[in-house]
């Protein structure tokens, strides 16, 4: 199993598969703007990484059954004995960003909760924190503004590459809910809940819409293919009021 990643840090300690790498950070790189046709985020899904099959068992313990891949290695396990969706992972560019047509519907399971682990920008997949807190954004009808507690499936974003995400993924809409938050924990979970039938067979018991929070009870047996932070220490900032905020703190 990983070792802790600190988070805001580096990515050292976390078990990635071999064709997956973090890019390194370059000096005298130029920034890609959001109307560059080559930028994608780093968690973005391409094409030819598909889905692994299903290859799943579940064995009975004295504690409870207990999900698990047949061929299972470390890495099926990066975060807090969680299992974690496979996903197939293309070749990577110069510089360390994965390759082929992006598929802007999907995030990469394990791109998605490397980044989220480590809270790294989910574009470049470098620090994200600013010196205001941490940015999130959200679809402008993702979330209810009014609630006190929000769950975010979505890695945060560095002071560079705010307007790119706003502008570049289909579901802002141009029109992002812009979360600054001080701290944003880890919660959960989404995934698929698995359990066997009548004929010990294993099989799909539930997709749910929300997270299940660590130590569920329903956890051993679940799938993990998205990584979920709570944000409850925040506050809600137009886009432009936030760029001008971080330029005044440059």
């Amino acid at each position: 199993m990983a070792g802790p990643v600190p988070e805001g840090g580096a990515v050292t300690g976390l078990l990635l598969p071999p064709t997956c790498t973090v890019p390194t950070r370059e000096k005298n790189r130029s920034v890609r703007t959001s109307t560059d046709p080559a930028l994608v985020p780093f968690i973005i899904q391409r094409k030819g990484e598909e889905a692994a099959p299903d290859n799943l068992v579940i064995h009975v313990h004295p504690s409870g059954p207990r999900l698990y891949y047949l061929d299972e290695d470390p890495r099926d396990r990066p975060l807090r004995g969680q299992l974690w969706a496979r996903c197939g992972f293309n070749p990577v560019d110069e510089r360390q960003m994965p390759t082929g047509e992006p598929q802007w519907k999907f995030m990469h399971p394990y791109r998605q909760m490397i980044t989220m682990r480590t809270l790294h920008c989910q574009v470049c997949a470098r620090p994200a924190r600013t010196p205001l807190g941490f940015v999130f954004l959200a679809g402008p009808k993702d979330e209810d503004p009014t609630q006190p507690t929000i769950y975010t499936k979505q890695p945060p974003v560095c002071r560079r590459h705010i307007r790119a995400v706003a502008e570049l993924c289909p579901h802002m809409e141009k029109n992002p809910m812009v979360f600054l938050a001080r701290s944003a924990p880890m919660y959960g979970v989404h995934g698929t809940l698995y359990g066997l039938n009548a004929r010990s067979e294993v099989h799909v018991v539930a997709s749910p819409d929300y997270p299940l929070p660590f130590g569920h009870p329903n956890i051993p047996t679940f799938l993990a293919s998205q990584l979920i932070r709570r944000l409850s220490s925040f506050r809600i900032v137009d886009i432009e009021e936030l760029l001008h905020e971080l330029a005044l703190v440059a």
